[in-house]
């Protein structure tokens, strides 16, 4: 087990790379805990938890409202939950996103912590600090950022999933390595058969490796003022094809990706045949580069993103595989770019 912390504003996380969903107990008090997951989650992993009372919410990204929210807090009312209650989430990201929302909201905060069980959550939405849900169909349009104080991330989760939640958790995997770390995009590209195959060696590479860069970067910039907005490569046209398109996350990230290093390459700041190797990796782990969502609804979601200010988008480009940048993308060029497709 390898240990990663981040250190926030509202105090430190800690990211357990390797960790058991059975050593669980170890992490919270004996006495006050509620946690918080789905029922294929609690099917599977139920056994784990601790002797205390569970809040057991749907699946899938519709149910990320502040409708889920509400029913949570009237069941931490009738629990008698108070500011010494400690909250737990058990499953992937959606589970992750609401438990640290709500947490953050109780009583005006209480402490929370994520049993991360899907690849996708344990590189991205249970590390950082992020918590939120969304609006009329908007991504993370409602939300705080407030740190939890452990992620358990345990690989042997990974092996319950489906192949389709696999393939998304390795497209956040690509992202951190094309914006920071070119030595884990060749690791990818020489290992993605055995990463697709979850080798416990590899994939724990692949996890650490993210964690770190993810971890790095928070550190220096929680809230998203300048460098963290790296960490949104691929993210802002995915999240609109995700909306469009109603693709998964990872898949509309792949494809945001695909457009970002199109754009980089045509900007001038990438080299064709980096631009290639980011599209064959994509590709290598059986993700999307493009959508056939319709190019109009495509451009509105754009235009609605929590990102622009005026008629741009903080966009996030690459300058070399491992090295990103941000800067500001008028609203027409990208236009241009999906129309070029």
């Amino acid at each position: 087990m390898k240990k990663i912390d981040i250190k926030g504003e509202s105090g430190t996380s800690s990211i357990l790379v390797g960790e058991s969903v059975q050593a669980l107990p170890a992490y919270i008090p004996a006495e006050g805990t509620v946690m918080i997951t789905d029922g294929r989650v609690r099917s599977l992993y139920g056994h784990a938890f601790p002797d205390c009372p569970v809040i057991e919410i749907g699946e899938g990204e519709g149910i990320k409202t502040l409708d889920t929210l509400y029913d949570i807090f009237d069941r931490l009312i009738d629990l008698e939950a108070d500011r010494s209650t400690m909250i737990v989430g058990v499953g992937g990201g959606i589970v992750c996103d609401i438990t640290g929302f709500a947490a953050s909201t109780y009583l005006r905060g209480v402490r929370f912590g994520f049993v991360s069980t899907t690849l996708l959550s344990q590189v991205d939405a249970s590390v950082g600090g992020k918590n939120g849900v969304n609006f009329k169909g908007y991504k993370n349009m409602v939300g705080v950022f407030n740190q939890p104080q452990f992620v358990i991330c345990d690989p042997e989760t990974l092996a319950t999933l489906p192949r389709r939640e696999i393939l998304c958790g390795y497209a956040e995997i690509i992202k951190h390595a094309a914006i920071a770390d070119a030595g884990l995009f060749s690791f990818l590209e020489r290992n993605y058969k055995q990463a697709l195959d979850l080798e416990r060696r590899i994939v724990e590479r692949s996890v650490y490796d993210s964690v770190v860069i993810k971890s790095g970067i928070v550190n220096r910039d929680e809230r998203e003022q300048g460098e963290r907005r790296k960490l949104n490569f691929g993210h802002t046209f995915g999240h609109a094809v995700e909306k469009t398109a109603g693709l998964p996350h990872g898949e509309s990230v792949a494809v945001g990706m695909a457009l970002a290093a199109r754009l980089s390459v045509k900007r001038g700041m990438l080299s064709d045949s980096d631009g290639k190797r980011i599209q064959d990796l994509i590709s290598h782990f059986e993700l999307p580069v493009k959508t056939d969502a319709d190019r109009g609804m495509l451009l509105d979601a754009l235009r609605r993103d929590k990102k622009r200010e005026g008629d741009k988008i903080h966009f996030v480009l690459l300058d070399a595989i491992g090295r990103a940048v941000v800067q500001d993308v008028d609203i027409a060029e990208l236009d241009a770019a999906i129309n070029e497709w």
